[in-house]
């Protein structure tokens, strides 16, 4: 394509020309995961900072001139400031990343690109819900600092997930909130005109066009569709509006305009990926548009389709029907007829492409569409992979199940982005410089065990009391906007004690998560809290999707029994989860709760991010916690198997959550604490969980896997 292509910084505000570089730095997230990047602003006006989600481009245009002209003559300021810039430029302009140590025989336009429904970045960029949307920004991180080649394409939601409120009854109300992507650290791509770039799909009647936004991630380019513009109808409008609706019409629409849009959004941009990598089946549809581009060049679908499959990585992510997105025959039928003949197609065939027999009749389903079209399939854990093939084997109905050809890539979370400052000092100091060069490396975590004790209790005293700070501040906005019942501050944790063994549970409240588990046995639960000489208590947070009535039926279970006075101020929930809300609970509890009801958890991640900071697991065996549980690390809920009930299981569950706690998890918190008041058996069970799972379920780890399992494979193979 022939278009030039421009992407210029805004200028977020009138600079000190002896600091305008926090320009640069504001329109880059490589800030998001340095502290001393994050200080660069914050140190200028940090009520400010917190009031804007931490979000430096909203800072910059908000910050007053005198500040900014005073740390300009700030020599302390400067040298932080100089410091960072300096970092930044090299890391930007390394030459010798881990990618191309490794593999230097991948030329230059050999790149990934990366497709996912959502993309969760930072609190500041409130546009993704969950576990899968925090995956992919981890993941776009961690290919950031390993110089992965890799470009990514998604949505920018201009009204988010939602706001969630909390009533006095518990019941849970949303509310939609509009960003403004001007006062957002990206960028409008335009042409030589400085209009924007628009691409366009094809839909029964109309035309979607959408023009493209751009966040830089560290080296990555993440580039964000939106159709939030004149050109569209006001319905076509809304497609980018928010996240997961449950309207089949809409879905549809995104999805096409996802997947298919996705691809002319790397041709009209001038890239050429080899490898397709979709991050679950909502993009899957750029299989079609790959296909049609080859047929369109003289190829038949069956040689298209071979040449598709071979760049293609696909990645399942839940067995959970809800995750797996289904679409009628006859919306297919409405959506595609004009598209099949064009790639030589029947309808039958094509339809066949995704079919799955349902009793309410056949069903077009993504992941069976991503499936048939990718050579390499993952699961996110070994158990999630064992699922899937059982899940799946009616695809390969010939082979046995073990062979059925998806294996697995556990998930892991990018360190740098959840590691507590001062938990990183303390490693730093112990472990040199080589945990921060190699995060995956388990070598390098076996230094874990020469961090004294009082030290890292130290450190974990801190990131619990800033929790409790973090926490009470939140109650006591909420107090100040006059709108809450007094019961509710109670609620939202001001009674919180920093000394007592602190519990985290924070999550999606799906059923199946079964955040009503603590509570089958109230009474039970009443007594293990309220223990006079070792008291207990647990930080609820979390939201239901606004179409999950279950879901909101557990938060309000939970919500009810919190305000219960019996309670004694020792269960809370902080309302509106996000990344910032997420982070200060790993960073700051000291045991992570997670009760899923097996195997419906195809892996989890919060639990990862919460061992690296010394937090100490206690779960189901689902997910990852089947592969990182050693039984010195952690502790297990049930045992390793699935009952024949619901009811079953919930209830040996449930007995083995109190019996755990009151045998184990509290006796070990509370006993043998040294004469300073280090609790030491605790602490040997602490480092034990920071060296075994650190290295193992860092995105170093996952990202190297994706890179030698999935990527570097596919590109060889392409090249045949």
């Amino acid at each position: 394509m022939s278009i030039n292509i421009k992407r210029v910084i805004p200028i977020a505000s009138s600079l000190p020309k002896r600091i305008e570089r926090l320009n640069d730095l504001a329109y880059n997230l490589w800030w998001s995961w340095n502290p001393e990047a994050i200080n660069v602003f914050s140190k200028i006006h940090p009520v400010l900072w917190d009031s804007v989600s931490h979000n430096p481009v909203a800072f910059l245009q908000q910050v007053s001139r005198t500040l900014l002209n005073r740390v300009a003559n700030d020599k302390q300021y400067l040298d932080l400031y100089d410091r960072v810039v300096n970092n930044f430029d090299s890391y930007m302009g390394e030459k010798e990343t881990w990618f191309v140590k490794n593999y230097p025989e991948v030329t230059a336009g050999q790149s990934i690109a990366y497709f996912s429904f959502e993309f969760g970045l930072h609190e500041s960029i409130p546009a993704y819900a969950g576990g899968l949307g925090i995956l992919a920004g981890d993941h776009l991180k961690e290919s950031s600092d390993m110089g992965i080649p890799l470009e990514a394409i998604g949505f920018i939601y201009n009204q988010g997930y939602f706001v969630q409120k909390i009533t006095e009854d518990g019941w849970q109300e949303t509310s939609n909130f509009y960003l403004d992507f001007n006062k957002l650290p990206m960028i409008p791509i335009l042409d030589e005109k400085d209009k924007p770039i628009l691409i366009s799909v094809q839909l029964p009647g109309r035309e979607i066009k959408a023009r493209i936004w751009q966040i830089q991630v560290g080296r990555v380019p993440l580039y964000l569709l939106d159709t939030n513009i004149s050109e569209n109808s006001s319905f076509d409008q809304q497609l980018t509006a928010k996240l997961y609706t449950s309207d089949l019409e809409t879905r549809i629409s995104q999805e096409i305009l996802l997947g298919m849009g996705g691809v002319r959004v790397m041709r009209a941009l001038g890239y050429n990926p080899t490898v397709w990598h979709m991050n679950e089946g909502h993009s899957a549809f750029l299989s079609v548009e790959r296909c049609a581009e080859l047929v369109r060049q003289g190829k038949t679908f069956e040689e298209a389709k071979e040449i598709v499959r071979k760049g293609n990585v696909f990645t399942t992510h839940t067995p959970v029907p809800a995750g797996n997105d289904k679409f009628p025959v006859w919306l297919v039928e409405k959506y595609f007829s004009q598209i099949w003949p064009d790639l030589g197609l029947t309808r039958e065939q094509f339809i066949d492409l995704a079919k799955e027999a349902s009793p309410y009749g056949d069903q077009f389903t993504m992941p069976i569409l991503a499936l048939r079209l990718s050579e390499r399939c993952n699961a996110v854990s070994e158990l999630h992979g064992q699922v899937s093939r059982n899940m799946w084997h009616f695809l390969w109905p010939d082979r046995k199940v073990e062979e059925v050809p998806i294996t697995h890539i556990t998930n892991g979370v990018h360190t740098f982005s959840w590691l507590s400052r001062r938990m990183g000092i303390l490693f730093d100091e112990y472990l040199g410089t080589e945990w921060r060069l190699d995060p995956s490396n388990p070598k390098v975590w076996e230094k874990v065990d020469s961090i004294p004790d009082a030290e890292l209790w130290a450190v974990k005293r801190h990131q619990k009391r800033k929790l409790m700070r973090f926490i009470n501040d939140k109650a006591r906005a909420q107090w100040l906007t006059g709108e809450v019942h007094p019961v509710q501050t109670i609620a939202a944790g001001v009674l919180l004690d920093a000394d007592a063994l602190t519990i985290g549970f924070a999550r999606r409240f799906p059923t199946y998560k079964r955040g009503y588990l603590i509570l089958r046995d109230y009474e039970r639960l009443l007594r293990i809290i309220n223990n006079v000489d070792a008291p207990v208590q647990i930080i609820f947070s979390g939201k239901a999707h606004p179409a999950d009535e279950p879901g909101k039926l557990i938060v309000q279970q939970l919500y009810r029994a919190i305000k219960d006075h019996r309670t004694g101020g020792r269960m809370v929930f902080v309302e509106n989860y996000d990344m910032d809300i997420a982070r200060h609970l790993v960073q700051g509890v000291d045991v992570w709760l997670n009760t899923p009801r097996r195997p419906m958890e195809a892996s989890g991640t919060s639990g990862m991010k919460a061992a690296m900071n010394g937090c100490l697991n206690f779960s189901v065996l689902d997910g990852w916690w089947h592969e990182g549980y050693n039984g010195k690390n952690g502790w297990a809920i049930g045992d390793d198997k699935t009952y024949e009930s619901d009811e079953k299981q919930d209830e040996m569950d449930a007995l083995s959550l109190y019996e755990t706690l009151e045998d184990q998890i509290v006796p070990i918190y509370y006993s043998n604490r040294s004469e300073n008041g280090v609790p030491t058996t605790w602490m040997r069970w602490v480092k034990e969980a920071i060296r075994t799972l650190s290295p193992q379920f860092s995105t170093r780890r996952m990202v190297g896997d994706y890179v030698r399992e999935m990527y570097i494979p596919a590109i060889k193979e392409s090249e045949e």
